[in-house]
């Protein structure tokens, strides 16, 4: 009878693996996900666009000294594109522009315009690389700005892009709200708009509504109506907390340029980071974003950006976030301690922080203690910081233990306090008066005994 209950059992097993495996497929066909997968990343530039979209933050107010550093670090770091704002919103734009188009950078240096005469007249007058022009395409922002249709949209295009193309400066056409927009008439204007021979369309998910799949389906039928030397460029809000995944999906898809700020601040949520956008690429192929950025300079550029922004840096920011690199559960610290790659899928090192290992508390492990011991160069036994450990951890239950205290701890045992066993603090609670140190010396025991049956 047990034979034939086994053999039932591998049966029953090997159907639900053939139905997982048909459903498996079934998805992976539906949705082309094969055709979404790579090993190795796709070519792609950064457009900076902390001078545009970070200006837009709700409290930023960058001053001209502040633009041009940051242009200059931004270039340093290794982005590709640096977009500035509109030259023909004030005096003060303008100027900017001129002073940051006239520094000499690798960058190229772009500026964010609507699509109107005046907008580039002016950015062609400061001596900027390129145009990154605009025009809502969606129903809910077309009603609301310029209220023209599909063709007078094109129509509209063609005499600005034409301006751009003849003053030798790049241009990008974007259709604004992309993923609000009717997809038919979208693949009609982007195609329209790649004749007229642009350097690159924009996707943008200006209210990030959009899906990771969405993405992927948007961008694959984008790239198919237009020249395979026709770039894409996506920009991604936050509100739903999508912009780094669908930066990566819109890259799988055909996407050629992605857009971030430092911090990802900006409209709103912000858009893509550019920390956490370097991290996610790191993870696909560390050595070429090692080779490509000088990712240790982002430390740097963050803390800039938050004072210049009146933010603080999040704990759990990308990479640079205070507990980015801390650990803290007994298990995890004592993996990591032997192997960073058990817990880390970035190394800290090469980003210039460093990991932190938390120890003064309840949820503790001897080796962790073990590991600090050695980092005061203190000769202590095992048997000794298991006791310690055991004490730590039944004090650490009622009260607020910090690694200094702990330190203070470790040192005075390091310095050659002789060694007591449970019988000698069980003596010394039966005669203790004090209530507090009484029940002090009894955990002690407790601790020492059970290291001492161990």
């Amino acid at each position: 009878r047990r034979s034939h209950n086994m053999l039932r059992a591998l049966q029953h097993s090997h159907r639900v693996s053939a139905v997982c495996h048909r459903q498996l497929s079934d998805l992976s066909s539906h949705y082309d996900l094969a055709g979404l997968s790579m090993q190795k990343i796709p070519p792609f530039s950064i457009i900076d666009t902390t001078l545009r979209e970070g200006e837009q933050f709700a409290t930023t107010d960058f001053t001209s000294h502040d633009r041009i550093y940051l242009a200059k670090l931004l270039d340093t770091i290794g982005v590709d594109y640096i977009e500035l704002v509109n030259p023909f919103a004030s005096r003060q734009a303008r100027e900017d522009c001129t002073s940051i188009a006239k520094l000499g950078l690798k960058a190229k240096i772009v500026a964010h315009t609507r699509c109107h005469m005046d907008d580039v007249r002016a950015a062609a007058d400061t001596g900027l690389d390129g145009v990154s022009m605009y025009m809502a395409t969606s129903e809910a922002l077309r009603k609301h700005s310029h209220g023209k249709g599909v063709a007078a949209v094109i129509e509209s295009a063609r005499e600005v892009i034409s301006f751009v193309k003849d003053n030798g400066m790049e241009v990008r056409f974007s259709c604004e709200d992309t993923f609000r927009s009717d997809p038919a008439e979208l693949m009609e204007i982007y195609s329209a708009i790649d004749e007229l021979g642009v350097d690159r369309v924009g996707l943008a998910d200006t209210v990030g509504v959009a899906t990771p799949m969405q993405v992927a389906q948007t961008v694959t039928a984008v790239r198919s109506v237009i020249k395979d030397t026709t770039g894409i460029e996506f920009h991604a809000h936050d509100d739903t907390g999508c912009c780094i995944a669908n930066a990566l999906v819109a890259l799988q898809a055909g996407a050629t340029h992605i857009n971030t700020c430092v911090l990802g601040i900006g409209e709103r949520n912000g858009i893509t980071p550019l920390g956490g956008f370097l991290a996610r690429m790191y993870t696909l192929d560390k050595e070429a974003i090692k080779d490509r950025y000088d990712l240790k300079l982002l430390v740097h550029l963050e803390k800039y950006v938050s004072a210049a922004a009146k933010i603080s840096i999040p704990f759990n920011n990308y990479v640079t976030g205070k507990c980015a690199f801390t650990h803290k559960a007994g298990v995890h610290s004592k993996a990591v301690m032997s192997d960073p790659g058990a817990y880390e899928v970035i190394n800290p090192d090469d980003f210039g922080v460093t990991r932190q290992i938390e120890i003064a508390h309840r949820l503790t492990g001897w080796n962790a203690l073990r590991a600090r011991a050695k980092d005061l160069n203190l000769d202590i036994s095992d048997d000794q910081i298991k006791i310690t450990t055991k004490l730590l951890k039944q004090h650490a239950d009622d009260h607020k233990v910090t690694t200094e205290q702990l330190d203070h701890v470790l040192v005075t045992i390091g310095r050659g306090a002789p060694p007591v066993g449970s019988s000698d603090y069980w003596a010394r609670a039966e005669s203790e008066t004090n209530p507090d140190i009484k029940e002090a010396m009894l955990a002690a025991h407790s601790a020492i005994a059970e290291v001492e049956r161990s």
